[in-house]
């Protein structure tokens, strides 16, 4: 069991920035990242490998090669330094774009005291999550460029270079750019802030799900939305109101406004892209925004700028839509006393062949070696959504290093998890382990219908307080890999924190 705090800093392959950032200054040579070389192979390995067709014509610059007086961030970052350009990872940007609403989590992402301007010596660093730590990731400057002109994520005034240096060095923790292709934002917010993932489909009803999104904005979460496509023709096809089918969108204020005599719940969605916006009601610039009953709401809420953001009601959101993304903080995030709703832990585990790869409970004769892990829940939720007592858990399991694989052709596990309830025969005990007679007789509160291959599954529960057991697995047996599992409880912020959860012991 281990409790993240800000202290704990992992330094990414042992590159010490303020070390290597003063001799370079006393060299008087520009930093050379020779972890993250400006080669080919940190390009990609087989859309960007070598020898593709796109990897032609790349040339690696320092922005200082590129425009006569280069910006590490000018002013304030704004959402609109984050422009997508060749590599698809539009799901990594709205990440990104949602970083500059939390300046808490943004300086801790991306930290302050960098620049072009005062002791420059061509090296940046960022910190981010890695599958249960925070790294500090340390790259040059170096970035591709074709034709003078930056390939992937810039800024609109082409002068911020601070998103595509985040974009560099999280390339570099997956292994290339081109392990970047391809996601979900959720994957990147979880980066960003060590949180836990919610998932929501937009096509089932969900009663309480708006007064959920204007929360979880006020606690700085970060949210994200799509639009399904069916088929590989779909992905990035422009609907008849300007949507973008298989995108990824950053959801980024939302509000109520008065409008003919009645309240109409509203959401506000930016494009990653920087431009191309929803052209229907409430769109910038459209007649809704005239025929508000009180004037100053126009002033406050809508911005006519062409900049990729725009407003829709929350029933055309619904409508057009497929998903919804919510990525909530962990406690090492609030950094200003704000009141925060979780408690967290994290443990850490590993299937091996033989031992504890014992895949689903399809397989009896191997399902009770898999590791064990055990939480006892106390308290019930102070103040429940839904009226009713409980406490709400999110449980998370993610398998590791699941883009880097890429390179080598490997691929992610199908996973999942059981939860059972402890009898009441294995309470008090020392070193308990669940057998057969719980594990594979009695029915389990809770367990993932569909093992997915994704780098994490995840849900939400609300338990009546008592022990529980969490048995995590891939589908198959002996599947060998290494995981996190993570439990998030949800609770007021306050000095009896530790109380909500108790954690027992681990196998």
């Amino acid at each position: 069991m281990s409790i993240d705090t800000n202290a704990k800093v992992v330094k990414y392959l042992n590159q010490d920035y303020t070390l290597l950032k003063e001799q370079c200054l006393s060299s008087g040579l520009l930093f050379t990242d020779e972890a993250f070389p400006a080669e080919p192979k940190s390009l990609g390995f087989k859309e960007l490998g070598p020898e593709s067709k796109k990897a032609k014509g790349i040339k690696w610059l320092r922005p200082k090669d590129l425009c006569w007086s280069p910006k590490f961030i000018m002013g304030e970052a704004d959402r609109t330094d984050i422009c997508q350009g060749e590599l698809g990872d539009c799901w990594l940007l709205a990440a990104i774009s949602s970083l500059t609403l939390n300046l808490e989590i943004l300086k801790r992402v991306v930290p302050k005291g960098q620049s072009y301007d005062l002791e420059y010596a061509g090296i940046f660093h960022f910190q981010l999550w890695q599958y249960g730590q925070w790294v500090d990731v340390v790259v040059d400057d170096h970035l591709p460029t074709r034709n003078g002109k930056l390939l992937f994520v810039h800024s609109a005034g082409g002068q911020d270079f601070w998103s595509a240096l985040l974009e560099k060095a999280y390339a570099k923790v997956n292994g290339s750019y081109e392990a970047l292709s391809e996601g979900r934002t959720i994957e990147a917010f979880e980066d960003f802030t060590g949180g836990i993932a919610e998932c929501y489909d937009l096509n089932v009803d969900q009663p309480f799900l708006f007064p959920t999104i204007r929360k979880a904005l006020y606690l700085g979460s970060l949210l994200s939305c799509s639009i399904n496509s069916s088929n590989s023709t779909e992905m990035d096809r422009l609907t008849s109101l300007k949507l973008v089918q298989g995108h990824a969108y950053s959801i980024t204020a939302a509000d109520r406004v008065h409008y003919n005599g009645s309240v109409v719940e509203l959401v506000r969605i930016r494009n990653p892209w920087g431009e191309m916006e929803w052209k229907g009601p409430w769109g910038s610039k459209s007649k809704e925004w005239n025929n508000l009953d009180l004037a100053p709401e126009y002033k406050q809420l809508n911005n006519p700028d062409e900049n990729g953001e725009f407003w829709m009601s929350y029933v055309d959101f619904k409508r057009y839509f497929s998903g919804l993304n919510i990525c909530n903080l962990s406690p090492d995030m609030v950094m200003s006393g704000k009141v925060h709703r979780w408690s967290y832990c994290k443990f850490e585990g590993i299937w091996i062949i033989g031992s504890t790869a014992g895949g689903c409970r399809n397989n009896p004769a191997t399902y009770c070696i898999n590791p064990q892990f055990f939480i006892h829940l106390k308290d019930v939720d102070e103040y429940p959504n839904d009226g009713e007592n409980g406490c709400t858990i999110l449980i998370g399991l993610m398998q590791k290093n699941a883009r880097k694989k890429k390179r080598f052709g490997q691929h992610l596990h199908c996973i999942g998890f059981y939860v059972f309830e402890v009898p009441d025969e294995y309470k008090g005990g020392s070193n308990v382990r669940l057998g057969p007679d719980v594990l594979l007789q009695r029915k389990p509160v809770f367990y993932t219908k569909i093992f997915s291959k994704s780098r994490e599954v995840y849900c939400r529960l609300k338990l009546p307080p008592g022990k529980y057991a969490i048995i995590p697995s891939t589908f198959d047996p002996d599947c060998e890999g290494s995981f996190i599992l993570r439990v998030f409880a949800e609770k007021q912020y306050t000095t009896r924190c530790h109380c909500l959860l108790h954690w027992v012991h681990s196998v």
